[in-house]
Parts: C-alpha cells; sequence; structure tokens
C-alpha cells in the first residue's frame, strides 16, 4: 500500500471575491476530474473578503479544501501569492502547483491531459497553461501567446492542435501547472503586479532561467473571456478614465509599465504613448486600434 510520503502531491491555488457559485462550480468540477493513482489533490483558497457568504457555503462540501481569509484588498496576483504562500506553509511535499482560476471549469480529462503533456515534452522543468473556451462560441478565450513583435508587443494566440503541446511566451494562470522543481527556481508571482499581468511576467521570468512554458494540446476548460474592452469610451469623463488608467482593474498604468520595461524594453516608449492615447484621446484610439496588441 502507498505511504503518505509516496503519493505525488498537486496543490491547486485560487483566490476568490464575492462569486460563491461560480467558486463551487469551479470546484466541483476539479474534483470531478480523475487522478492517476498516487496523485492526490489539496486545495488552498483564499477568499479575499467576500460579503456573499463563500465561505460558509464551501466548508465541508470538498475534501482537502484549505481556506483563508484575505483583506479584501488583495486583487487577483496579491490573492494567489497569499494562496501560494498559505499553501507552502501547509503542505511541505508539493510536487505540482496547479494555479486555477475560479471562474473556470475545467473538463473531467484536463488533469490527465496536462500530465500526459508534461510526458510528452519530457522536460519536468517545464510549464503547462491549459487552454480555455467560451461555452457558447467555442472560442479560445485564454491559453497561451507567442510574440511576434517585441518591439511593438504584438503576438498571436497558440491554438491547441490535439496532438502535443506548442512552446509560448506569455501564459494565462486561468489554467497553469507550475511543478514544484520549476517554483524552486522561479518562485511566486511577483509582487511589482496587484491584480494582472503577474502571469505573463511570471512565464517570462522562468524563460529568462531557461524554462521553457507549453500551451496544452487540447482545450481543457471553460471560461468566458471577461476582459472586455480595456479603455474607457469618448462617453466617459476625462477624470473616470485617468481613474481607469490607474486602477488595477483598469489599464494598471505603473504595473504595465514596469513589465515593459523589464520584459519588452525597445516597446517602453511606444507603450506609455498608446496607454496616454486611450485615457486622452479614446476615439482617436477606437479609430486606430491594432487587435493584435498584447495590452
Amino acid at each position: 500500500m502507498m505511504s503518505i510520503k509516496e503519493k505525488k502531491i498537486i496543490t491547486v491555488l485560487l483566490t476568490c471575491h464575492n462569486r460563491k457559485m461560480k467558486t463551487y462550480s469551479c470546484l466541483q468540477a476539479l474534483f470531478n476530474c480523475p487522478l492517476e493513482d498516487g496523485f492526490e489533490l489539496k486545495v488552498f483558497l483564499v477568499d479575499d473578503g467576500s460579503t456573499d457568504g463563500t465561505t460558509e457555503y464551501l466548508k465541508g462540501k470538498f475534501n482537502n479544501l484549505n481556506i483563508m481569509q484575505g483583506s479584501g484588498n488583495l486583487f487577483w496576483a496579491g490573492g494567489m501569492r497569499a494562496a501560494w504562500k498559505f499553501a507552502n506553509e501547509n503542505e511541505k511535499n508539493t510536487d505540482y502547483y496547479l494555479l486555477l482560476n475560479d471562474d473556470t471549469i475545467v473538463f473531467d480529462d484536463a488533469l490527465t491531459i496536462l500530465f500526459n503533456d508534461l510526458k510528452i515534452i519530457n522536460e519536468p522543468n517545464s510549464i503547462i497553461v491549459g487552454s480555455t473556451q467560451n461555452p457558447d462560441t467555442k472560442k479560445i478565450t485564454y491559453g497561451g501567446h507567442k510574440i511576434l513583435n517585441r518591439l511593438l508587443f504584438k503576438g498571436r494566440m497558440v491554438i491547441p492542435n490535439n496532438k502535443f503541446p506548442q512552446r509560448c511566451e506569455l501564459g494565462n494562470a486561468n489554467i497553469m501547472l507550475v511543478p514544484n522543481v520549476v517554483y524552486e527556481q522561479v518562485g511566486s508571482l511577483s509582487e511589482n503586479f496587484i491584480h494582472g499581468i503577474a502571469d505573463y511576467d511570471y512565464t517570462l521570468r522562468a524563460l529568462r532561467k531557461g524554462i521553457y512554458t507549453y500551451v496544452s494540446s487540447q482545450v481543457i476548460g471553460y471560461c468566458k473571456y471577461d476582459h472586455g474592452v480595456n479603455w474607457l469610451t469618448q462617453k466617459s469623463t476625462l477624470k473616470e478614465r485617468i481613474a481607469y488608467l490607474y486602477s488595477p482593474k483598469g489599464l494598471s498604468y505603473k504595473e504595465y509599465l514596469r513589465f515593459v520595461k523589464k520584459h519588452l524594453p525597445f516597446h517602453f516608449p511606444i507603450a506609455f504613448v498608446l496607454l496616454w492615447i486611450k485615457t486622452l484621446f479614446p476615439i482617436i484610439w477606437q479609430l486606430f486600434k491594432n487587435k493584435d496588441y498584447l495590452k
């Protein structure tokens, strides 16, 4: 009989805020995934100040679900860092970390595909991001991007080919498998980011250390694209647009420029100008925007 120490632990990291049923549905789908013999799931969730009774609703519904309360001001990146720290304080034998958004519904074979892809790559020191699609349109919503032009920061989504995992530079952490050997080299999400961009930064930091990120060979979950238009229209006031420019859930001005300066320094002046065009002259941006820009 296999002892506890011989089991491979998959430590799942999530953060949530006031979407009780989405969080429940995400966890339900995750725990419905069959595991290979010798694997065990342990879930660490940060409930960041929910007022809809999320924690109370989830308690007792899932085995190996550990919930920590956040301050209510963590946002996504802060909540995920807190979840990572929470997990490391309570589970010392992790083999893999699985970063998961609580609005993502993984398919039954998601874990099987992720680990099969890792075997195909035959390099344990790799990251796998899972592609997701809109449940209604079937359009790919999240996963990985290839950077085609670093000066203009243009890229394309990597579409699963249903055969083998493909390399990418930028990975979304809606579903992201990070082996512990990667974590030991790269660490957690950077403290430089409050909400978004932290997952892109993570895969680029990993790449600097020679660690490649791959897109799953197949689509492995549902997740609706919820970012919408990433600027405010001319109908909004200048004050509102400037507030949106600096908001962590808006254009995250300081964090985004910090990201660009670190990873795409030649794009920095272009990024600076584009952010202000979106803010000061949204009607011009609407006319001339290029959908291939990654911000």
